[in-house]
């Protein structure tokens, strides 16, 4: 493939895009693997671990593309590929079990990278593989831009997609398209297609992104049904909350991500208390993002809770500090959920809340159509009234 053509760069922001949404919980395992090393042993497990991980990932995908190269496994690969899209669009039963035991050294931490890295990429490797269409410079050049970049910006990409879930779902049908792709250009079928079925060539990958959209929304919607009978995951209660359930009391809740948007709504709430002719008890919310499950097979358990906990007490820092300010109490608490509006909504219904307040970041009707809305999910799951702050 011509490094200077249209369709090498198509491919590299192919293979750029699916690793970005493939290997974002990979490089939370890096995080995790690292942390309970001293700061500068943190660093040189990150680089030595990612570093071996970029090789071994190169190596991986080398061979998958030569093996996509033999009769009838590139059409075994679409269907796979298909399979691996569709559940990107489907919510996450859990984080795993108890998980690995918690290591102190820096070359346990790397092993632990290497290995989950290893686990957690198949499905990356097919799909990278495939964008590749068998070009070895291109898949160097993919990678070696796009794993760098989830590695040591994956929280921030975990956020950008938790905020705009449009970035998952085109994802997925990006890689639908590279599956319906790779099935037309399979050598038992190639010749064939292209002499008898030539328009198959743009049907398949386009049936290919479509189908995987429309299959996994359908399941996806299902799976939101079945998760309003389950339990939130909660990790902690915050001090300074009322206990006392007492009358008349109305219970206000606040979700609270660490956006402008959120403490926009802060401000609202301290702006218009004196309106309300109940007592208020405030709850601030904080959702972490659930991750892979299978990221609770390399993690301990518990660091996976203190992740969880870190990252959500970051987020609600500056709310609380502005309620602290105003002398306004407060309960704080930080639960893990794979769809964030229906796990606000499920708090509210298993708190008692009576109100809920949350910003909507400004975004127009159709940006919130195109990106998806939170605070229009709250309002369409909560069984209470909501407040939205712009």
């Amino acid at each position: 493939m011509d490094l200077g053509s249209a369709a090498f760069w198509v491919a590299l922001l192919q293979i750029i895009g699916i690793n970005i949404v493939l290997s974002g919980d990979n490089a939370v395992v890096i995080a995790l693997a690292a942390r309970s090393l001293p700061p500068a042993q943190q660093k040189q497990a990150i680089f030595w671990g990612s570093a071996a991980a970029v090789v071994m990932r190169i190596v991986l995908t080398v061979v998958a593309v030569e093996l996509l190269r033999l009769p009838a496994l590139k059409l075994v690969g679409s269907v796979l590929l298909l399979w691996i899209a569709v559940q990107l669009l489907i919510p996450e039963e859990g984080e795993g079990g108890d998980g690995a035991d918690s290591s102190t050294g820096m070359m346990a931490a790397i092993r632990t990278i290497l290995i989950a890295d290893l686990v957690m990429s198949l499905d990356n490797v097919i799909g990278v593989a495939a964008a590749a269409k068998g070009s070895l410079v291109l898949l160097i050049v993919g990678l070696a831009i796009s794993i760098p970049l989830v590695v040591f910006a994956s929280t921030f990409l975990l956020r950008v997609m938790e905020r705009f879930p449009v970035i998952v779902t085109l994802g997925a049908g990006l890689l639908g398209w590279v599956a319906g792709e790779m099935a037309v250009s399979d050598p038992l079928v190639a010749d064939w297609i292209t002499a008898q079925l030539p328009w198959l060539h743009t049907l398949l990958p386009v049936a290919g992104a479509a189908g995987v959209i429309g299959v996994g929304k359908a399941l996806a919607a299902r799976a939101e049904r079945g998760e309003e009978a389950k339990s939130v995951a909660e990790l902690e209660a915050g001090s300074g909350a009322p206990t006392a359930k007492e009358a008349g009391m109305l219970k206000l809740l606040l979700p609270i991500d660490g956006s402008e948007g959120a403490l926009r709504a802060v401000d609202r709430l301290l702006a218009m208390r004196h309106w309300y002719r109940e007592p208020l008890e405030i709850h601030l919310l904080n959702v972490q993002h659930l991750l892979h499950k299978d990221v609770g097979t390399f993690v301990a358990a518990a660091d996976i809770r203190d992740f969880h906990q870190e990252e959500g007490m970051k987020e609600l820092a500056a709310a609380r500090a502005r309620l602290d300010a105003a002398g306004v109490p407060y309960g704080h608490h930080v639960v893990v959920g794979e769809l964030v509006a229906e796990t606000i909504a499920h708090f509210a219904r298993e708190h008692g809340i009576g109100q809920i307040l949350m910003c909507t970041h400004g975004r127009t009707a159709v940006g919130d159509l195109l990106l998806g809305s939170v605070a229009h999910g709250v309002v369409h799951s909560a069984h209470v009234p909501v407040v939205l702050v712009k």
